[in-house]
């Protein structure tokens, strides 16, 4: 089942459902994503090589409604299909457009992305898919399916993470210095048999799906989070969430390190740290049929 788009791995959150208890918990981290990252998907949103300001746009794998904000706030004349598999995102999704005066451009549709058969989803001027097409499980499948629903002179977005953010400094912490990198390695190990696409180049494969690449944009993310207690709630959350796929693959040493960053009242939290940053790329590829 695809589901929605989350800032990082390891529950696994948009490749296979969630139990309704996470998915709360996964809304929340959604939600901090696209307030801290706010700014970087803005500057994609800019970049898009539209011919033309889109009027109907698809957000694929919407989560809790990143990239729909953020396409309205660029086309605000546009209205939005926001599709995903968890109601609960879609509902959080709803609540948040109504609070912001645009319930009326918003329109969601649950349904997982991993089926043969889309429900109707119009003929859109744009289609964005951010952090989902790697969780596809027949990824070809979802860009011929795209392909075929696009306006003759529609764009396709695909917007892509390479791999979980960072946060500390590479010294950090001081008696298991270099254990951010030996936690997502261990994940990336279990993540490779089960997420083979994430990290993948994506233009060989729009091509083989009948697109032409419009262009290609990498925005580099480094944000100081010595003054935002925000980046702090998202590092815990992220490194919570991976710990869940690289607990076995870690010495002991490492994970009793990483439980005591992760102890949200422990003397060595990730939350009374000053040194935190985010540090990651986000590449998009833009393509039209070809």
């Amino acid at each position: 089942m695809t589901h929605t788009h989350a800032p990082h791995e390891g529950h696994h959150e948009h490749g296979r459902h969630q139990e309704h208890g996470a998915d709360s918990g996964q809304a929340e981290l959604l939600d901090l994503d696209a307030d801290l990252l706010a700014e970087h998907i803005a500057a994609i949103a800019k970049w898009l090589p539209l011919k033309s300001g889109p009027r109907r746009i698809v957000d694929l794998a919407s989560g809790t409604g990143a990239g729909t904000f953020a396409l309205l706030e660029r086309f605000p004349e546009a209205h939005v299909t926001a599709v995903d598999a968890s109601s609960g995102h879609l509902q959080r999704l709803r609540e948040k457009a109504s609070a912001r005066g645009v319930g009326e451009h918003v329109h969601t549709v649950p349904t997982d992305l991993d089926d043969a058969a889309w429900p109707d989803l119009g003929t859109p001027d744009l289609v964005w898919a951010s952090a989902s097409m790697h969780h596809m499980a027949d990824p070809d499948h979802a860009l011929r399916t795209v392909r075929d629903l696009l306006a003759p002179d529609g764009l396709l977005a695909v917007v892509e993470l390479a791999g979980p953010p960072r946060f500390l400094p590479e010294d950090a912490p001081a008696d298991r210095p270099g254990l951010e990198e030996r936690v997502h390695a261990a994940a990336d190990r279990l993540h490779a048999e089960h997420v083979p696409h994430r990290g993948a180049d994506w233009g060989p494969m729009l091509t083989a799906a009948g697109f032409a690449v419009a262009g290609e944009l990498t925005v580099a993310v480094d944000i100081d989070g010595s003054r935002n207690a925000a980046i702090g709630r998202y590092a815990l959350g992220v490194l919570q969430r991976i710990r869940g796929a690289a607990a076995a693959e870690l010495a002991a040493e490492d994970l009793t390190a990483l439980d005591r960053l992760l102890d949200a009242d422990g003397p060595h939290s990730i939350l009374r740290r000053g040194d935190l940053a985010i540090r990651t790329e986000r590449t998009v590829w833009a393509a039209r049929r070809g």
